[in-house]
Parts: C-alpha cells; structure tokens; sequence
C-alpha cells in the first residue's frame, strides 16, 4: 500500500513547471541533456524567435520575475467542504470557495484546467483604498490565515493600498500577474476572458493581459457609460472599461464562431405593435404614425435608440430599407437584376452585390427583402425586419447606469444598502448569454457581492440548462472605519455573521437564488451552491524542531492534521486527483465502515480504525461494488493510514484488492 504525503507531487496543486519541461522536451528534444535544458543548443532551434536585446517592449517592474514564479508554485493547501452554509449541497453543480484566489486557482487546475469557458472578474481598481496584500513566497497558506486574521498574525497590519506608498502600482502588478497566468490555463479553447477596470490601472492590466494572453488574442475594450458628475471640477468622468480576450482568437475566427445578443428592447417593441395594430385595424399608416410617437419618447441615450430606424410598417411589423447591398470591401460579383417593372438591369452598386450569383438573390427577392426603386436607375435596397432579424453583435459602449445596480442590490436585500458600486447583474448576465452556452462553467475570482453568479442563476432562467458557477472571494476583513465598507460592515454586524467580505457573497447567492425562484414559480434549475474554505492541508507538513526533534517525530507517526473530517479528507483526495468537487458521490456501509466512490473510479475509506477481522470483508465488498458500477477506467482506494491496527490489515486488505483488479491501493 502505497503512503501518501504531503511532500508527494500526487498530492499538491498542478506543478507548472514539470508540466512544462514535459511539453518542451516532447517539441525539442535535443535540447535536454542528462534532463537539463542546454539553452545554447535550444536557442539554436528557436533560430531568429529567440530575443537577445538587453532592451525589450513590454511592462516591467520590480518584482516581475518573482511574481511569475508564484503562479509556479504548487499549493499545499486545501478546500474545506461546509454543508452547513451551502444550499443544496447534495445537487448542486455551483460553487463558491472562500479564500485566497492565487491558492485557490492552483488548486482547481487538475480538477478544471481547460473546462472554464467564461471568465469575469472585478479586480480591486487600485484607487488608494483597495486591500491589496502582498503574497509570501515561502508559505502563502501561512499568511493568506494570518492577514484574514484566521490565526495570530503577531501584530501584522492590514491595510488599503495606498497611493502614498513607494510601491503603489507595484503592489498591485504583483499581486495580478500571477493569479491572470493561472486564469488562462483554466479557459476551453474557445474561452473568453473579461476583467473591468478604471482609469487608474487600464493601461497597466492591457499591458499584463497582452503578456498573459499575447497582444493577439485582445479582443476589444467594452466601455460602460455609467453617470455624470456634475460636481466634476475638470470633465464629468462616468465611465468604466472591460477588457476582453479570447483564450485563443485564432481557434474562434478558424472555428467559424459568430456572437450575437437579442436587439434591445424587440420585445417591448412587438408589444406596441401589437397593440398599434389592433387599435387601428392594420391601417399601416395609422401604424407607423403611432410608432414614430413612440419613439419620440426615448430620451438622450436611450439604448433603444436603434429601433426608431424602423419606421416603416407592414403586416411583418416594423422595417427599414436602407441597407447596402453590395460586397464589404469591393470586388463582389456584377450581375445584371432586371427591374420588376420596367425589365431593364438595375444599377449595380460599386463595390458589386453581396450575393455571389443572381439565383441567390433571386431567393431574397422571393422572401420579399429586395426593395426596388421607381426605376433600373436607382440600386435596389435590403429590407430588414425587426421581428424576423432580431439578433446583432454587442455594441462596445453600453449605458449602464449605476445607481440601477445600486438599486437592484438593495431591492434584493430589503431595501438595505450593503456593498458600494456594485456591477449591474444585468449587463453581466447579458455577457454570459452572449459569451457561453448552456452547460458551460462560469468563473469569477474576485466574486465581491456575488453579482456574476447573481447573473448566471438569471441567465438559467430562460433554458432547461444550467450554466454553472464558480466564485471565489477572499474573508477580507472589514473595517468600520473604512468608509466604503461601513454598510457591508454593519449588516453584518446586525445579522450576526462573521466580519468578512464573503459572508456577503454566500448572503447575497442565497438570496438571489431565493428572489430568480419566487420569479417563476416553474424555475426548476439550479440557485444552489457548495461552500468550500481554503486552508491548510490535511496533511501535515514535515517541519523539524532541532530543539525537540524526538517531540516532532512523535506528532509525526499519524500525519494527518487533529479534527479534520472524513469529508475533509475525501474532498482533498477528490481536488488533488483533478475530480470535478461536485461530482456525484455514493457511500455505502462495508463491514461497519463507510466507504465512498465516485464512478467507481476512486474509492476511500477514511475511518478511524481498521482491524484485521474486519479487513477480508472490507476488501471483498469494494469488490463486488466495483463488479456493480462496472467503471470503464482503473480503480484507485484510498485509505486513512493510521486506521489499520497493524501491519498484517493493511497487507491483507492490499493483498485481496490487488488480486480483484485495482491496480492502485494508496493511503494518507
């Protein structure tokens, strides 16, 4: 029986490196060495890519190459499972993970690398007021505890980022560069990546996000029109950005992949028409006067806007004209389209028709979209109909009003304010339509109030499946005295809850879930979520005290951390060995133990003790599970090392598994 320690790669987030080294030496051999890499010989392969300038474009900043090799790092931590705060646990295919994003997304690499189709994030701005804690090297378990205040941090301060400090945007770069670098390796291959941003680091997370991503893979900037100040001295700045990449541009445009949203408003429109239409018996002049009235009535801004294009009326409701009929960029085919009345060749318009030959824009004027002139002189245009062309491609500058969002959060929450700014739910969930599809996985790291998952449960409401979530937030500490956290403070103050950030996020999933349920009494999808907490892992680490080393190896004969669960212990065994944490679980009693299966590809069981009378039972009986479920794959189990009484168990249960078929028998 194999034993598992804390030091085995096995059991440790995804080593970047290794994985690394083995993808290079399959592309280059040659330049490995007794497994060292000979830069010279490899240097001479990559031929005229390799950059030798002392002097390179790009960002730069003290700290850089440290800050890469965090990304590198495997974690030794791990995900804590809290039934008790999550809501509908044994179903649900959502999470929401507190702790540290770094730790957690080296985590969730085995488990979800490649499968993140979506994701957002809302990054702290680096205003001078945002928490933004330095990573340690050495032990980022240690002191992600110690800044939530988790355990004694022997008088370490917590504090914003501010602009007085020597290191402002370095603070902040360092703190981004490597959590990005994990985020990418997460997304499908025709993933999207969205962060938002102001103008105090723009500049600074395109330049990281050309790096991460490569400059190629920038998509476009989306800026939100959110207010006007007034009381501006210089110019009323109301606006926000959000910056988007593709986890590979290239993939999506070869790939053939077309984004497009509904048109604002088609719906509030069709139900005008349809009350036009009756009101005035298909008198389509009465119609169209009465359309144009209704559009009189958009104000400056107004995102319905586009529709007063649509000023003609017909039984297939509102349509325009105008549109141009010839080749995007020239060069299009010149065919001769006889005019319906006087039979001569219409005039070819200059860039020649968008249509490659004439019987297919034969079949367009047979659909009646083709609208011809009084004459041949005059180039026919396209007709387009808003009900039968209601899709279009999301236009980069959206009005987003954010006393809106501030209003829909306090609505959800009883009228209360508890979180300053937050994103409006509703552009978000507008994003994830248009960006994924149904049965995709969503993730937001820097979760805050938990809109993005807010927006996945709403953007669920409309199909039979689910999008799913994933949000992870820091426990960031609150401060009264802060005065942007003072409300988040006091509500949770009054509702008793622990003075963190992600306390909010868990309040506001549960009642978002809650509000997208009491909205459609038929809703049957998924508002539940899993709450798992980052902490260290289950297995100790081997930390030697010259002073007591005798003490130290005695603490060290059970290796496993005093009051973790038999859950703690299945959940770290799941996460190391890249399952899904919300994977289907089945336990069964074996000879008076409990032993869990996923699939029948993975067994555990995790008791505290494992006598020999008990083990050829045991054993058997996993057996003949396994013979049940019938898994196409290999089957490992897993065992609480300390359990077995003695030697002699733990070889005959070895033994007996063996000799039935499972090629893996491990212990912790």
């Amino acid at each position: 029986m194999k034993k598992i320690t804390a030091g085995n790669p096995e059991f440790s987030s995804m080593d970047f490196t290794a994985a690394n080294l083995t993808h290079l030496k399959a592309l280059f051999p040659e330049a490995f060495t007794e497994g060292k890499i000979d830069f010279e010989v490899l240097r001479q392969l990559l031929g005229g890519v390799v950059e030798e300038r002392e002097e390179k474009y790009g960002l730069n900043w003290h700290g850089k190459r440290r800050a890469r090799q965090l990304a590198l790092t495997p974690s030794l931590g791990t995900l804590r499972p809290c039934p008790e705060e999550s809501v509908d646990w044994d179903s649900t295919q959502n999470l929401m993970i507190e702790g540290d994003n770094l730790e957690v997304l080296k985590l969730l690499l085995k488990s979800y690398s490649g499968k993140i189709k979506l994701i957002y994030i809302d990054p702290p701005y680096n205003t001078g007021k945002d928490f933004v804690y330095s990573d340690d090297f050495r032990d980022n378990i240690k002191n992600y505890l110690e800044v939530t205040g988790q355990v004694d941090s022997n008088g370490r301060k917590v504090s914003t980022n501010t602009e007085s400090s020597g290191r402002f945007h370095t603070d902040w770069l360092n703190m981004m560069y490597p959590r990005l670098h994990l985020a990418r390796n997460l997304l499908t291959s025709d993933g999207f990546f969205l962060a938002s941003i102001d103008d105090s680091e723009v500049a600074n997370l395109k330049s990281l996000l050309d790096d991460v991503f490569g400059e190629e893979n920038f998509i476009t900037t989306l800026v939100y029109d959110k207010n006007r100040k007034n009381d501006a001295r210089l110019f009323s700045v109301g606006h926000e950005y959000m910056l988007v990449y593709a986890r590979n541009k290239n993939f999506l445009l070869e790939s053939g992949v077309i984004l497009r949203a509904p048109k604002e408003s088609v719906e509030e429109l069709r139900e005008e028409f349809e009350r036009l239409r009756k009101l005035h018996n298909n008198d389509w002049d009465e119609v169209a006067k009465g359309l144009k009235a209704y559009y009189a009535t958009f104000e400056e801004d107004d995102p319905r806007l586009p529709l007063a294009r649509y000023t003609k009326v017909d039984e297939r409701g509102p349509y325009r004209t105008d549109r141009d009929p010839s080749w995007p960029g020239g060069g299009g085919p010149r065919y001769d389209v006889p005019h319906p009345v006087t039979g001569r060749p219409c005039k070819v318009p200059s860039r020649g028709w968008v249509w490659p030959t004439y019987a297919r824009m034969q079949e367009e004027i047979a659909k009646g979209n083709i609208v011809f002139g009084p004459d041949e002189t005059t180039t026919p245009g396209v007709r387009s109909t808003i009900f039968e062309s209601d899709q279009q491609v999301m236009r980069s500058v959206i009005f987003s009003y954010a006393q809106k969002a501030t209003q829909d959060l306090q609505s959800l929450f009883d009228g209360e304010k508890v979180f300053d700014n937050p994103k409006s739910h509703v552009d978000l969930e507008r994003l994830i339509n248009y960006m994924s599809l149904p049965g995709d996985i969503v993730l937001d790291f820097f979760a805050g109030s938990g809109t993005t998952a807010h927006s996945v449960m709403a953007s669920n409401q409309a199909g039979a499946e689910n999008r799913r979530f994933i949000m992870v937030q820091l426990p960031e500490p609150l401060d009264p005295l802060n005065k942007s956290h003072r409300s988040t403070y006091d509500f949770l103050k009054k509702s008793g809850k622990s003075l963190n950030l992600a306390e909010l996020t868990k309040e506001r999933l549960r009642r978002a879930g809650a509000k997208v349920r009491a909205d459609n009494s038929l809703f049957a999808n998924d508002t539940g979520f899993r709450v798992f907490k980052l902490e260290a892992s289950n297995l100790k680490v081997w930390d030697p005290n010259p002073d007591d080393l005798q003490q130290v190896m005695l603490d060290h004969l059970d290796h496993l951390v005093p009051g973790r669960t038999e859950q703690d212990l299945l959940f770290e065994v799941l996460l190391k060995r890249g399952v899904d944490l919300c994977s289907p679980i089945d336990a069964r009693e074996i000879a008076g133990k409990t032993v869990y299966t996923v699939g029948g590809v993975l067994f555990a069981c995790l008791g505290q003790e494992i006598t020999p009378d008990v083990t050829e039972a045991l054993a058997l009986g996993i057996v003949e599970w396994r013979k049940e479920l019938d898994p196409a794959a290999e089957s490992t189990v897993v065992f609480r090392d300390s359990a077995f009484t003695d030697d002699v168990a733990k070889a005959n249960t070895t033994e007996i598994l063996k000799q039935h078929g499972f090629v893996k028998v491990e212990s912790l």
